[in-house]
């Protein structure tokens, strides 16, 4: 199973405060471990929610937002893309979180992410096979 390690925001992240060499080195070590267990798939920081833009849909009408965005507890400042067997299997690694990170004040959701296999019938063979080609495979 797919699971996305997501760090939530904060004033630091969101301020742009690049991470000190030692929580570098300590985030570096952790996904090093971790990766000996799970499968890592991906990961990366987000810059601040002033580099980016945010689009909302009413009534089929795209309506783009500039950053920033004053709701910290919805913002994402990175993610790690792991494969594991199980939740807890990846919430025993997220209780292993650097404490530098954050000052050992960081909230990490971890939520499943979703296989073409979990739509059942949504999914024609001949759609499976476009998305997995669109997709790359995942």
């Amino acid at each position: 199973m797919r699971f996305m390690i997501i760090r939530k925001g904060d004033a630091e992240t969101e301020a742009g405060t690049l991470p000190t060499a030692d929580l570098a080195e300590a985030m570096m070590r952790h996904h090093e471990e971790m990766g000996r267990e799970l499968r890592i798939l991906g990961g990366d920081g987000l810059k601040p929610t002033s580099a980016g833009a945010r689009v909302k849909f009413r009534g089929g009408k795209p309506l783009v937002t500039d950053g920033p965005f004053t709701e910290t507890k919805e913002i994402i400042a990175g993610y790690t893309l792991v494969e594991a067997d199980s939740l807890e299997q990846v919430l025993a690694w997220a209780r292993r979180w650097p404490i530098l990170d954050g000052h050992g004040e960081v909230e990490l959701e971890i939520r499943p992410l979703w296989e073409i296999e979990d739509f059942g019938d949504a999914f024609s063979p001949d759609l499976k096979a476009e998305a997995e080609r669109i997709m790359g495979g995942s």
